[in-house]
């Protein structure tokens, strides 16, 4: 298994199908509760365990997620009202590091609850039209709302996955 990309990179399919959103709306819905499922057990020690080397720690994969979907949550926003904004990328790897990081985890999993409820309506609201717009990512280009549901979908498993692998290796699970 790929450490670093437990189940690999986001791969778009050919065609944007309305049951393959409404999939990924579905994950986007329901990755809060999976992720405290998996989370809620751990101790501080456990918490503060990379996921493999030169990783992040479990602690800091949680507020990234939480950083990462707030951002996330603005660009699809500013997509839905503005014609094709240019959005502002972040160094995640920075964030990851300032003081916030170190907070209980219950912190970003109460954030993440509520920001996926209010993201899980407004994904629900979508038209066909509003998955066709774009924003322009510096380094991606043109990023279509529905291309972007896939994106942060595959992101909640993607890292969720490095959590769980990370408690099967460890047994504790």
């Amino acid at each position: 298994m790929n450490e670093r990309f437990p189940i690999g990179s986001f791969a778009r399919p050919d065609e944007l199908t309305e049951n393959v959103i409404n999939g990924w709306r579905e994950d986007i819905k329901t990755f809060p509760l999976l992720l405290r499922q998996t989370v809620e057990h751990l101790t501080d020690e456990q918490l503060d365990t990379p996921y493999r080397d030169g990783g992040w720690t479990v602690r800091q994969v949680v507020h990234h997620l939480a950083d990462s979907h707030m951002n996330a949550f603005i660009r699809f926003k500013l997509a839905l009202t503005e014609a094709t904004p240019v959005i502002k990328l972040y160094n995640e790897a920075a964030w990851a590091n300032l003081a916030d990081s170190h907070l209980p985890v219950e912190v970003s999993l109460s954030l993440l609850e509520a920001l996926h409820e209010r993201w899980a309506a407004l994904l629900s609201s979508l038209t066909k039209n509003d998955v066709n717009k774009t924003f322009i990512h510096p380094d991606s280009g043109h990023v279509t709302i529905g291309e972007n549901i896939g994106i942060y979908a595959w992101h909640g498993r993607h890292h969720l996955a490095h959590i769980t692998s990370l408690c099967e290796k460890k047994g504790w699970v």
